[in-house]
């Protein structure tokens, strides 16, 4: 497995190399480290290239041993469009990209990179939120569930993920975040325990024997509010499914998402709808 990770010379750029490393660490993967510049409109490549490549190889000193990385200067119209296509070219599995840099610490605020990448990726992005630093191994992945069209190609993803390196799977309802004033709250909440415990069932089905696999059930008036009401490991990443406005095994944030993303403390993984598991 290869991760593509975006990077620049900067908070942004090692928040995301942080998340890949710890990714890289827990799957086994290798690590593409990627920097787009600008294609020149004469041709040329100028020193840019070469600097750019120098930050690099600093930036791949700083890495754990055991990570296998290797540096790429890609030119393109365009940040998303270089990082795209180093993803094609290199038969990715993940691109991994940091959030916009005027976010609040350990939050998200999505970017021009990180949306357009979000809305045409055909592979899992990995979002690292600011000032993320964790490059120890994943101790702990959750799996935002829900019944529309995407989750059961999030939960394949997850479950799969869980089992290869035998991490404790959480399956997080976000059935209930729906709920408004006129709603039966508690009638919501009970149907969201229902839908978690069946996910459950099919991901015991999937899952080794004996492997932890638990629920937790969000709710409150806002989905932020939900979120911050769920305790969340340093080491934890959390899966989400992609809006069902997406082409087929291609990206598009939903508003759900959108809302959980400014929310999240810690890494998101969004997973295309339809997406096929790589046989690696």
């Amino acid at each position: 497995m290869r991760y593509v990770v975006g990077f620049t010379n900067n908070d942004r750029g090692r928040d995301a190399l942080a998340l890949a490393t710890s990714l890289a660490r827990t799957q086994g993967a290798s690590i593409d480290l990627v920097t787009v510049l600008d294609r020149p409109q004469d041709g040329s490549v100028g020193t840019g290239t070469n600097r750019a490549m120098a930050a690099l190889q600093e930036a791949i000193e700083g890495i754990p041993g055991g990570v296998e990385v290797e540096p790429h200067v890609k030119l393109a119209d365009s940040f998303a469009e270089g990082l795209l296509e180093v993803a094609a070219d290199l038969e990715a599995g993940l691109i991994v990209i940091g959030a916009a840099s005027n976010g609040l610490l350990r939050r998200f605020t999505v970017g021009s990179v990180a949306n357009a990448v979000l809305h045409s990726s055909p592979v899992p992005v990995g979002l690292a939120p600011r000032g993320y630093r964790h490059r120890d191994r994943m101790t702990r992945l959750s799996c935002a569930v829900g019944t529309r069209a995407g989750a059961e190609a999030v939960l394949d993803v997850a479950v799969d993920s869980a089992a290869r390196r035998g991490m404790p799977l959480r399956l997080i309802s976000l059935v209930a975040l729906d709920v408004n004033e006129t709603s039966d709250t508690g009638e919501a909440i009970n149907l969201a325990h229902q839908h978690a415990n069946s996910v459950l069932a099919r991901a015991g089905d999937q899952l080794p024997e004996g492997h932890e696999t638990t629920i937790t059930v969000a709710h409150g008036r806002t989905i932020e509010q939900a979120i911050d009401d769920i305790e969340w490991d340093p080491g934890e990443i959390v899966f989400v499914g992609s809006s069902r406005l997406a082409k087929r095994s291609q990206l598009f944030l939903g508003s759900t998402a959108n809302k959980m993303l400014r929310a999240l403390p810690i890494p998101m993984i969004v997973v295309p709808r339809d997406w096929n598991l790589p046989a690696a």
